[in-house]
């Protein structure tokens, strides 16, 4: 696929420096939120359904660092809310790409092109933009009419400067095959590496219903894999090969939520970025008193129809250190459109779904932002 040398090269040295250790559980790329305030509110995130007390919070610039260090993983994905809302974003990224790590920057590019001067190019810094396909499908998932063309506007912007940029796309059951390959061509020729991703169903995303299941998201990707094929596509994706093999439905994979653990103003959320479930003051707190056997499809309610690069991507790479020669003979045949399934994972003993967001986000405001908080549902 379309990974950079460099980063296939410091990426598979450090799996392969974890594996020598012996250690099971190690991070592949931290998901570092500085906020969570937005300035768009997407119908599909479950993200920023937080009282003004907590989305206006932030973690410092010494804070991400910190974390940074902690963690080690060999690259950091800057999410949110919107990161270019942070008055310390630029100072929070030269710092990070100082200590040679990749960062992934994401953002809706609202204010990319107002807030470039602040970033430099470098080899170790990537902007991620959303674009959840091409221009009705992306405005409507956002919910605001011209986002798609300030983005791509922003896009050729940073390209002009020299800036590396990636296409960071969310699959919804909106979008036909036909569709998303349309999307990964004008991608693809407007220079953009894409990462692609089917939607985590938020249990607070106000839009319920298109969400993929595991079954249609399999469907969907090998109808867009087979278009590939057929009409013989080049697409820049950004993805390992075992990974867009197991959204096509032909890998058994698990999931691995400490494969991308997750540091926000709460502190390291359990189990992964998608889900919070508890938070924890340390890395190593994280890592050692988190129940990770009980998260993942077939254990956890909440988990039954996740297929999130967050979660499997990780166990992609881990397949590819133990099975390189499998890895190679996916990349060169391409993914399999034909065929059956891989066994899917029985939903038969998964533990019933948890609600803890009112009491954790509760526990989170001091007394004096609690009662300013039921003053405002009043009014």
């Amino acid at each position: 696929m379309t990974v950079p040398l460099i980063q296939q090269v410091r990426v598979g040295a450090y799996v392969m420096k974890q594996k020598l250790k012996g250690n099971e559980r190690y991070p592949l790329v931290l998901m570092l939120e500085p906020l969570f305030r937005c300035n768009l509110a997407c119908p599909g995130c479950g993200k920023i359904d937080y009282p003004d007390d907590i989305l206006n919070k932030r973690l410092s610039a010494q804070e991400c660092f910190e974390a940074v260090d902690e963690c080690g993983a060999p690259i950091v994905a800057i999410p949110g809310g919107e990161p270019l809302i942070h008055k310390e974003i630029g100072e929070i990224v030269d710092g990070i790409v100082a200590r040679k790590k990749f960062v992934s920057l994401c953002t809706n590019a609202l204010l990319l092109e107002k807030k470039l001067h602040l970033f430099k190019p470098s080899p170790y810094l990537f902007f991620s933009v959303h674009l959840d396909g091409l221009e009705e499908e992306h405005d409507k998932a956002v919910n605001q009419q011209g986002v798609f063309k300030q983005a791509i506007s922003a896009i050729k912007a940073a390209k002009d400067k020299g800036f590396q940029v990636n296409a960071n796309a969310t699959i919804f059951d909106n979008m036909k095959p036909q569709q998303i390959a349309d999307f990964l061509d004008y991608a693809s020729d407007l220079g953009v590496n894409i990462t692609m991703s089917p939607g985590y169903a938020y249990e607070r995303a106000p839009d319920q219903e298109h969400f993929l299941s595991r079954r249609r998201t399999k469907d969907v990707f090998r109808d867009v894999f087979r278009i590939q094929k057929e009409q013989k596509k080049k697409w820049r994706i950004n993805h390992s090969s075992l990974y867009l093999d197991f959204l096509a439905g032909n890998q058994d994979y698990e999931c691995t939520p400490w494969g991308m653990p997750t540091r926000n103003v709460f502190g390291w959320q359990k189990p992964c970025y998608l889900l919070g479930e508890g938070y924890v003051s340390t890395f190593k707190e994280l890592m050692e008193t988190t129940e990770w056997d009980t998260y993942g499809t077939g254990k956890y309610e909440k988990c039954a129809n996740c297929m999130a690069h967050c979660g499997y991507e990780p166990t992609a790479a881990a397949d590819a250190a133990a099975n390189p020669l499998k890895a190679l003979m996916v990349r060169l045949r391409g993914i399999k459109t034909e065929g059956d399934f891989a066994p899917e994972i029985s939903l038969e003993h998964q533990r019933p779904a948890e609600y803890v967001f009112e009491q954790q986000v509760n526990s989170f405001l001091t007394e004096e932002e609690l009662r300013e908080a039921e003053k405002r549902k009043v009014a």
